[in-house]
């Protein structure tokens, strides 16, 4: 049976690419499930769609933020309705469990339903002015074009969070899905125009990155630019929109820490670890890498941590049964071979999985076992570099001050947790520690809509994506001056009055 075959969107038609070329979607879990061909787009096509990115903007940047709020409101109730059909093909095409496909489409609908609301509640400042019979205001206009790069992990979610705001505030949007998980932003993308998205409003070109993304990222027309995905990748983002003066909003990785004390709730924690680090296969921007253990402490938890890694269940994620399904490619599974040869070389101590899973079940997709490393020490590379896989490390820490030091050790600065039942620490932590996110007494994962999400250091570049965060990214500053005084005032002059 051939494979349901997916064209560009742009300009509100569906349109082969201009290469000829195509590429499957692959289920990670059974690779002879083909989930859809997917356009291999180039520069052409990419100038098409930024084209009627472009036309559509003249018209949508004058519709009523209300109404266009209208639009995604109905969109986040067609997206209730659609839910679990959404998350079956998500977890078809990504891997995770359907319990979190779900939980990733109702990331996209509270999206929805929060950016409707900011569509009433895009404010300005009015202010006094220096002079007389003079009024002074600030307004946000949208920006224009926006590109938009988006990763597999998070397939409509992430989506979500950039269309949405960049929709509510008038802008016209490109958005190259990652070749991993293209039907998911379909899926939202099709939703939308299901609820009254005008054409060219936003546009989907489908490819790799560097035929479709750089394109994205250099055309002259793209105002600004909106990437998520690896630090090493969004350099080059950045470094090219810098050199024509483009705005960039850059959410790269992360090397999490959970810091456990002696006083900590070690069930409450050890629940957090197994969710924070076996959650989406480790596959998350926010995943649980790196576990800071009182040496107190340690053992004891270093031993639950791994019967419990040990017996999560591993499989297809339609099964709902399964506990952690399978990474995402094959060249995801060869970075979790390779940190732990790594790890082990360098002296760490592998004490639960450490493996490729691939006989019976597990011979058709791409699987890992959880990993759990003890006795690493904080300069390993196993406990400073992204392995985006269900690979954890425990570090041992003397004291509150050596966990802070230990997590704030290294070059990335996105989430982090500290589980201890003395306040006066929670809130040191949450001072002092050297990242986006804190959690006291839950797991590095679980980001709200309503509040902005990114990270310091060489997680991100400032911006912020989620809350009013993003509105900041998606519009531009315009500052309006009315002399109603009918004679010439000159502002900033010293008039010796």
């Amino acid at each position: 049976m051939s494979a349901k075959l997916y064209k560009n969107l742009i300009g509100g038609q569906w349109v082969p690419s201009r290469t000829g070329k195509t590429f499957l979607n692959i289920n990670p879990a059974d690779h002879s499930d083909i989930v859809g061909e997917f356009q291999s787009s180039a520069a052409e096509d990419v100038s098409d769609a930024v084209d009627a990115a472009r036309e559509a903007f003249k018209t949508w940047r004058l519709v009523p933020a209300p109404k266009r709020a209208e639009i995604l409101y109905r969109t986040g109730e067609l997206l209730l309705q659609r839910k679990e059909q959404y998350a079956q093909e998500m977890t078809r095409e990504m891997g995770k469990v359907l319990k979190e496909t779900r939980g990733d489409v109702q990331e996209a609908v509270d999206t929805a339903f929060y950016m409707a609301g900011e569509g009433r509640r895009l404010f300005g400042q009015t202010t006094p002015s220096e002079l007389p019979n003079k009024f002074a205001m600030s307004v946000r206009l949208p920006v224009g074009v926006i590109g938009m790069i988006a990763p597999w992990n998070f397939p409509m979610a992430i989506p979500s969070w950039k269309l949405f705001p960049a929709l509510v505030c008038g802008n016209t949007c490109v958005i190259k899905p990652a070749e991993d998980t293209p039907l998911s932003t379909y899926n939202l993308v099709q939703t939308l125009m299901d609820a009254g998205l005008p054409p060219g409003v936003v546009n989907i070109v489908t490819g790799f990155g560097p035929d479709a993304g750089a394109p994205l990222v250099s055309h002259r027309d793209v105002r600004a630019v909106s990437f998520t995905g690896s630090s090493e990748v969004g350099r080059i983002i950045g470094q090219t929109a810098a050199a024509n003066f483009k705005p960039c909003s850059l959410e790269m990785g992360g090397k999490n820490a959970m810091i456990v004390l002696e006083d900590a709730n070690l069930d409450l924690a050890l629940e957090g670890a197994l969710w924070g680090a076996f959650g989406t296969t480790g596959q998350r921007c926010t995943a649980t890498s790196r576990i800071i253990v009182h040496k107190s402490v340690a053992e004891k938890f270093i031993a639950k941590l791994v019967e419990r890694a040990s017996a999560l269940k591993v499989g297809n994620g339609l099964d709902e049964s399964v506990e952690m399904g399978p990474q995402v490619n094959q060249q995801q599974i060869e970075t979790s071979m390779r940190y732990c040869e790594i790890a082990q070389h360098e002296g760490a101590k592998l004490v639960c999985g450490g493996s490729v899973l691939e006989d019976g079940t597990f011979d058709q997709g791409t699987f890992f076992e959880p990993t759990v490393f003890a006795g690493v020490k904080p300069e390993m590379r196993i406990a400073r570099e992204e392995v985006f896989g269900p690979v954890v490390s425990v570090l041992e820490c003397d004291s509150f001050e050596h966990a802070i030091e230990i997590a704030n050790s290294i070059d990335y600065g996105l989430s982090t947790a500290l589980y201890s039942r003395d306040v006066n620490r929670a809130f040191q932590a949450m001072r002092d520690l050297e990242a986006g996110i804190t959690y006291i007494n839950a797991p590095t994962i679980g980001a709200e809509v309503h509040l902005p999400f990114g990270g310091v250091k060489h997680t991100g570049n400032g911006h912020r994506e989620g809350g009013t965060g993003a509105l900041d990214f998606y519009t531009t500053w315009k500052s309006v001056y009315v002399d109603y005084s009918d004679r010439l005032q000159r502002a900033q002059i010293d008039t010796g009055e």
